[in-house]
């Protein structure tokens, strides 16, 4: 009778290992699987809800709030920016007000220097004539008293003799 067994002994391998075989492979490596995806689930649910948060979430949280400074800055850069445009569009209007005064002042004062011109020289005009007429008088006068005018004489011998009479008729009186 021949009974049919089973071998359970062990035989070497091609390869020189010894193969060690187990009834269930294919559950053993779907369970490893399973335990694997677990773990990368877990790791992506803690990170997105439970996690603290880490160096890049910081990092985000910091260049957020250096981009929120920055949009500050530019803001307060450009009412700046305004504002010395118009203090300086300003400047520029009371500049050209005080350019048309000066202006204004330049031809007042060439009018004036040219009315003194004017009168300086009517002045001199005057001196001249008044010059002319005292050497006029001068030459008069000298030529009176190197020839007296008997007419003359006698207009002034009459005034002394009616003063003199009328002196006389005073004392008298």
């Amino acid at each position: 009778m021949n009974t049919v067994t089973r071998d359970t002994r062990r035989y070497p391998d091609k390869s020189g290992t010894s193969a060690i075989k187990s009834p269930q492979p294919i559950a053993l490596a779907a369970a490893a699987l399973v335990v694997l995806i677990a773990g990368i689930g877990g790791i992506v649910l803690w990170r997105a809800y439970g996690a603290p948060p880490t160096a890049e979430a910081e990092r985000g949280a910091v260049t957020r709030q250096l981009q929120a400074r920055t949009v500050q800055a530019s803001e307060q850069l450009v009412e700046k920016t305004k504002g010395l445009e118009a203090t300086q569009q300003e400047s520029i209007d009371q500049l050209q007000m005080m350019q048309e005064q000066l202006q204004s002042m330049r031809r007042l004062l060439a009018a004036q220097q040219a009315d003194t011109k004017r009168l300086s020289d009517q002045v001199s005009t005057l001196k001249d004539s008044i010059d002319g007429l005292r050497q006029s008088f001068a030459s008069t006068q000298s030529s009176e008293q190197a020839s007296p005018q008997p007419r003359n004489r006698s207009i002034r011998e009459r005034a002394h003799a009616s003063r003199s009479e009328r002196r006389h008729r005073r004392s008298r009186s």
